[in-house]
Parts: structure tokens; C-alpha cells; sequence
């Protein structure tokens, strides 16, 4: 045809490629001279149309959609996608997106939402949902945008507990290890005091400590991989739906009901996991003792061993679980675990009672504030409360000079003689608590009450100076 011929341009411009002027006006609206047009069409071929500049963008564009369709291979395409990038299809891309917009059935625009099938329709549409609310796009966008975001700020506030949970797992993963190590370095310390013939007995305490280490930390570990899968999950979830959110009404209402099927999914909140930590009480509590029912030498015992992992970050504990030193809470960084005392300067023994009769005594020595007795182990543990039989503690106490029982009023005690030992007895079957003084055997305080749970020993030291220390008896190792 005489229009797919070159015409000499009537304003004889340079041409591109050898800079020589008279060049032609080629069909594709680009010019080119003689000579290059004939290189042209020897190097591309007769059949080629166009021109070199036509074939190298037809070459990049190309080139440009496989590296796009590699990249994104799999993943969701826009429709248009294609036209805003500058390849590809762009009439049928524009084709296919004027028919998403028209209702398959009438050939009418979608122009109206309907709120209970959560679908766009036409005008024809709406006869079938005259029962149903229909607005038209753009207020319903609005609406849904509006729900969405609602739902997004109580997403957003999920994922901050969660990351605030995931911290707290990771902080006592920590702790778990310094507690390993810390039980590790303790049992080493005992057992280079024995013979040489104990060794195969420290091995394997801290084989089995090795063992508790490694299966807590994996449960933290899985807790941990199970908190992150779930903050990348909610975090998928936002970034798409605030994408969603972000494209044309259009494009974002098509999209509306399956973002808003996502945004339904259920995360629980992350629980708090007791009995995390190292039992610390298993591998150190009377450790010699264990020990010396092998080599039957004298070995203190106490009969009682504090649990570390219900003392208020206040309190120091010994090595040997046996004492309570007050101490200021900046100097020490404990996990808030749910076993654990905060505000309430306690701690439990490892060890509690639901049966018979127990006894221990306690060197309070020269303390000026400190309390002994016993509570149950459902006690409130994160607020301060005044002793009290009826919240579950049957305690006796010094503080401000006075001696005093937790019966509800306070009464203060008195007493011929300030102790330095307290002995505590618990008869459980007989529901009664007693406190006396282990130097003339004086009776303190009794409690009688009916027990319904089991009872944990209890100490508090709130003195700076002086220690309560859990007084060591001597045993005999015999069987008969």
C-alpha cells in the first residue's frame, strides 16, 4: 500500500543514525536516510517493518516482560500491570480491564455494591438484591475502608503483644541459660570438695541438668518459632490488606471479600508457660546430702529448700537455696515468670505439702523485718495484700519493732524474749500452723484453720543488713 511506503520529509531532518540530512519519512512516524534504511532492511530483513529504533524498543520490551513474568512467576498480577510498566498487550490489557467492569450478564457497568453479598453489581443486577442494602462505589468503598481499618488497628495491637511476648521468651531463654550455667558452676564447686570415686555422680547430675536445659530451651524455642510464624502471618496480613486498601476503589472492592475472609483469621493470645525455668531446687537443693546417702559422711541437711523461681526480684538467694538476702531490685534481672512474686518481698520452698506433719527451723538472728509461715500455692503472686489466713498466708512477722500473726487484725504479739530461731510446724491433717521459739521451745502463735490445697513454706526479709538463714540439721544415714 502507498501509506507503507517512505515519503520524502518535507522539513529534511538529519537523520539519527549517520547524522546525514535528507532523510524519509518511514510509516512507523520515525526517519531515516536512504542508506540507512537499506542497512536496515538488510540486517532485520525485507519482511521487517519499522525501523531500527521500532526493533530495539519491541527488543527491550521483550526482554523487560520475561525478566517481569520470572520475577512475579506464581504471584498475583494486577490487571494493567503491564500497561503502567510500558509493555505487553496493552490493548488487550485495556479490553480485559473494561470488561472486569461490566456485569457478565447485562453488559451494564458495575456501578453499585451490594453490602450483604459483599459483590459489585449493575442496575439490572439489583432487582435479584432488592432485599439488600446496595450503595454505589464509592460510599461503599468508603464503608468497607472504615471497617478494615478498624479491624487493622486491633491486628496491629495483636502484633504488638505478641512481639512484646516474643521478648519475654527471649529473655527468659537467656535466663534459662545463665540459670544453667550458673547450677552448672555450683555442682561443679560441691563436688570438688568429695573423693575422687564421686565423679561418675557429679557427671551425672549434670547430665540430667544438661537434659532439663536442653528440653526447656527447645519448648521456649518452639514457643519462640510459633510467636514469630504467627507475627509474620498478622504482618502479611496488614501489609496486603494495606495494600488493598491503598489501590482504586474498583480494584480494592473486587478484592474486599477475600481480604476481609483473612482478616477474620483467630490468633490467641501468647500464654504464659510455667515451669519454664531450670528447676533449680532439683539439681542444687540438698545436693550433699544426695550425695552423702552414698558415702554416708556428715553432711548438713535442711529440710526445706527455697525455690528461686518464685522470689521477688528483691531477694538474693544462696548458692546453697538455704538463705534470703534483701537486696535492691536494679541489681538483678529476672524474668516476670508466673510463678514468681512482684511487690511482695516473698519466696516459696521448692517443696510443698498436702499430707503429715513437717517442721523447720529459721535463724532470723538480729533481722529487724521478715515473716515465716506458710501459703498456698494459688496465692496471688504479682500484688501486695495484707497477710491474711483468709487470702491464704498463716504468717508471723516482725516489722516496726512488733511482732504480729496475719489473723486478719493484726493483734500485736508479746513476747518474753526476742527469738534468733523460729521453728515453723505444719499439721496439715490437723489444720494447724505453730510458731515457737527453738531456743526454749516457747509457744509463739498457733493457727487453726481447715486446708484445702496444698501449702508451700513462705519467707520474706525486707532488712538490708541481716540474712534469714534455714537453720542445717545433722541426719544419720540408716536403713533398717
Amino acid at each position: 500500500m502507498a501509506s507503507e511506503q517512505p515519503s520524502i520529509s518535507s522539513d529534511n531532518p538529519v537523520c539519527p543514525g549517520c547524522q546525514a540530512e535528507g532523510s524519509v519519512l518511514l510509516p512507523c512516524g520515525h526517519h531515516l536516510c536512504q542508506s540507512c534504511l537499506q542497512l536496515c532492511q538488510h540486517e532485520l530483513g525485507q519482511d521487517q517493518r519499522g525501523c531500527t529504533e521500532c526493533y530495539g524498543r519491541e527488543l527491550l520490551d521483550c526482554v523487560l516482560k520475561g525478566l517481569f513474568d520470572s520475577l512475579f512467576q506464581d504471584q498475583p498480577r494486577r490487571i494493567g500491570c503491564g500497561l503502567e510498566l510500558g509493555f505487553g498487550g496493552s490493548v488487550e490489557g485495556t479490553d480485559r480491564a473494561e470488561e472486569d467492569r461490566t456485569c457478565a450478564r447485562h453488559g451494564d457497568r458495575l456501578t453499585l455494591f451490594c453490602t450483604e453479598d459483599e459483590e459489585l453489581i449493575c442496575t439490572q443486577c439489583q432487582e435479584e438484591h432488592k432485599d439488600h442494602e446496595c450503595v454505589d462505589t464509592e460510599e461503599a468503598a468508603k464503608d468497607c475502608k472504615t471497617e478494615l481499618s478498624s479491624a487493622l488497628s486491633s491486628l496491629s495491637e495483636k502484633l504488638e503483644t505478641l512481639n512484646t511476648a516474643k521478648q519475654n521468651c527471649q529473655d527468659t531463654a537467656g535466663h534459662i541459660r545463665r540459670q544453667a550455667q550458673h547450677a552448672g558452676s555450683l555442682i561443679k564447686d560441691d563436688f570438688e570438695k568429695l573423693h575422687k570415686f564421686l565423679r561418675d555422680e557429679e557427671t551425672s547430675i549434670l547430665n540430667t541438668l544438661k537434659e532439663e536445659e536442653e528440653l526447656k530451651t527447645r519448648k521456649m524455642k518452639e514457643k519462640l518459632d510459633r510467636l514469630t510464624d504467627e507475627i509474620t502471618s498478622l504482618m502479611e496480613i496488614i501489609s496486603s490488606t494495606e495494600q488493598v486498601m491503598n489501590s482504586e476503589d474498583f480494584v480494592f472492592l473486587k478484592n474486599y471479600k477475600k481480604t476481609s475472609e483473612r482478616m477474620e483469621c483467630t490468633v490467641k493470645d501468647p500464654e504464659d508457660t510455667p515451669g519454664a525455668l531450670i528447676d533449680m531446687a532439683k539439681h542444687l537443693g540438698c545436693l550433699k546430702f544426695r550425695v552423702w546417702e552414698k558415702m554416708q559422711t556428715l553432711v548438713m541437711y535442711t529440710p526445706v529448700t527455697l525455690d528461686p523461681n518464685t522470689a521477688d526480684a528483691c531477694l538474693s538467694l544462696s548458692d546453697d537455696l538455704a538463705s534470703i538476702h534483701y537486696t535492691e531490685e536494679e541489681e538483678q534481672h529476672l524474668p516476670n515468670n508466673p510463678e514468681r512474686f512482684r511487690g511482695y518481698e516473698g519466696v516459696l520452698a521448692a517443696e510443698g505439702f498436702s499430707s503429715g506433719r513437717h517442721s523447720w527451723d529459721v535463724e532470723v538472728g538480729d533481722s529487724s523485718e521478715w515473716a515465716l509461715g506458710v501459703a498456698k500455692d494459688s496465692i496471688e503472686r504479682k500484688e501486695w495484700f495484707p497477710a491474711s489466713a483468709e487470702r491464704g498466708m498463716w504468717t508471723m512477722s516482725l516489722s516496726n519493732g512488733q511482732y504480729r500473726a496475719s489473723d486478719g487484725a493484726g493483734t500485736p504479739l508479746s513476747l518474753k524474749r526476742k527469738p534468733q530461731k523460729v521453728c515453723v510446724q505444719l499439721d496439715w491433717d490437723a489444720g494447724r500452723v505453730m510458731f515457737s521459739d527453738a531456743g526454749d521451745n516457747t509457744l509463739l502463735y498457733k493457727f487453726k484453720d481447715k486446708f484445702m490445697e496444698k501449702l508451700f513454706p513462705y519467707f520474706s526479709n525486707t532488712c538490708k543488713r541481716h540474712p534469714l538463714c534455714i537453720a542445717a540439721e545433722k541426719v544419720s544415714v540408716y536403713t533398717e
